[in-house]
């Protein structure tokens, strides 16, 4: 989800190949309502009330997971890579993300739904290729591989359950996000830095592997490197620093670090207690991944990556901190619920991880349409084309 490569470089057209705001903002629907479906099975999940729900929801739950992941944080990480690309044909890969989760939300064919989620796993693993022979970076590399562990659980998916395959959809997303850390160019890295995080990556891809043929001692493998990559990328992350500044800055830091918490929480889960056979700690472990880290990390880059997709500003207002707050507070209601086998507390706070994440799209929204509104009256005209979208931790590099 690096927002670098959206920036025009020496030989490259500004134009050349890249869709108008407009249909980039269009293609931020489809992943709003993966989104929206994703969150009705999970109240369907946890025994609360849902708006679909009866026959018309009964095919929610056993999707969820892949909507969430697949669906929604797939499409909209191919959609930006997809603008890093700036060709016509780098689309495809969130239209086949975007059109599985549609899918999949609709009640079609499961199996249908996964071979296009896997093709847009695999388009989304040729545009990595694509982007490599461009630069070259280390961090393209590591990211190649969260396309390639997208595309093996989009496969194992016509096969398996998902807590079967559930390593594969978290290689997916972390590897996506460390590289991402690395290519912002956000953390102080040592000589060598980026091989390291390469080196963990296929680690965390090659215990995947081997949860799948020796599921316990595979999931402990991968716990332990889960927890070896956070415990580096927290070491280096400059969000240690600006931690201790204000406004936006602050805010991605709190974000980024709440975040690695969870993720490490995720690999002790699975390092000490090998497969996650109970319901306590497979639900703790996936929604410490998946909510703590991957959606705390999603606030803390938006409003860099949705303006280089929409090509709006969307600027820092507190706002921003209810749903984090929400998120946060939410999923430690929930992970209590979880270790005190209290059902109670389990969908309090269930259900406020999924209000965190209803509130963020009308946030993010107005807040970009208030800033449209109030551009020509805080900038001249020359300032308002040539302006670039503030970077949360810019004065931190």
């Amino acid at each position: 989800m690096a927002v670098g490569e959206s920036t025009p470089g020496p030989g490259r057209p500004s134009g050349q190949g890249r869709a108008s705001a407009p249909v980039r903002t269009a293609f931020l629907l489809v992943p709003g309502l993966a989104l929206l479906a994703g969150l009705n099975a999970a109240l369907l999940l946890v025994g609360v009330w849902a708006p679909v729900a009866g026959d018309a929801g009964a095919h929610l739950p056993a999707r969820h997971g892949m909507l969430m992941v697949l669906g929604f944080l797939g499409t909209l990480i191919a959609l930006e890579r997809a603008v890093a690309l700036r060709s016509a044909w780098g689309y495809a890969a969130p239209a086949c993300l975007g059109a599985g989760g549609l899918v999949l939300a609709a009640g079609l064919p499961a199996a249908l739904g996964a071979v296009l989620l896997a093709d847009g796993a695999a388009l989304l693993l040729a545009l990595y290729v694509a982007l490599y022979r461009r630069r070259g970076d280390t961090s393209v590399a590591v990211e190649s591989l969260g396309a390639l562990s997208a595309l093996v659980a989009a496969l194992l998916w016509l096969r398996l359950d998902v807590p079967a395959l559930v390593a594969w959809l978290v290689a997916f997303i972390v590897t996506t996000i460390a590289a991402e850390r690395v290519d912002l160019a956000r953390l102080a890295l040592p000589s060598g830095g980026e091989n390291v995080v390469l080196a963990l990556s296929v680690a965390l891809v090659v215990a995947a592997g081997v949860g799948l043929l020796a599921p316990d001692p595979g999931a402990r493998a991968f716990g332990a490197v889960l927890i070896a990559l956070v415990a580096w990328l927290a070491r280096y992350d400059v969000a240690r620093r600006t931690i201790r500044s204000s406004g936006l800055p602050r805010f991605s830091a709190a974000a980024m670090l709440l975040g690695y918490f969870w993720l490490g929480l995720a690999g002790a889960v699975w390092l000490l207690g090998g497969r996650a056979d109970d319901q306590a700690s497979y639900d703790v472990a996936v929604h410490a991944t998946f909510l703590g880290f991957a959606m705390s990390m999603v606030l803390a880059h938006a409003p860099v990556i949705l303006p280089a997709i929409a090509r709006r500003p969307l600027p820092y207002h507190r706002a921003m901190w209810v749903p984090l707050a929400v998120l946060h507070a939410g999923l430690a209601v929930r992970v209590a619920g979880d270790l005190a086998a209290r059902p109670t507390p389990w969908q309090v706070g269930s259900v406020g991880t999924v209000l965190a994440l209803l509130m963020l799209p009308p946030v993010l929204v107005t807040l970009a349409a208030r800033s449209r509104r109030t551009a020509p009256e805080r900038r001249t005209a020359p300032e308002r084309r040539t302006r670039p979208q503030p970077d949360p931790e810019g004065a931190a590099r």
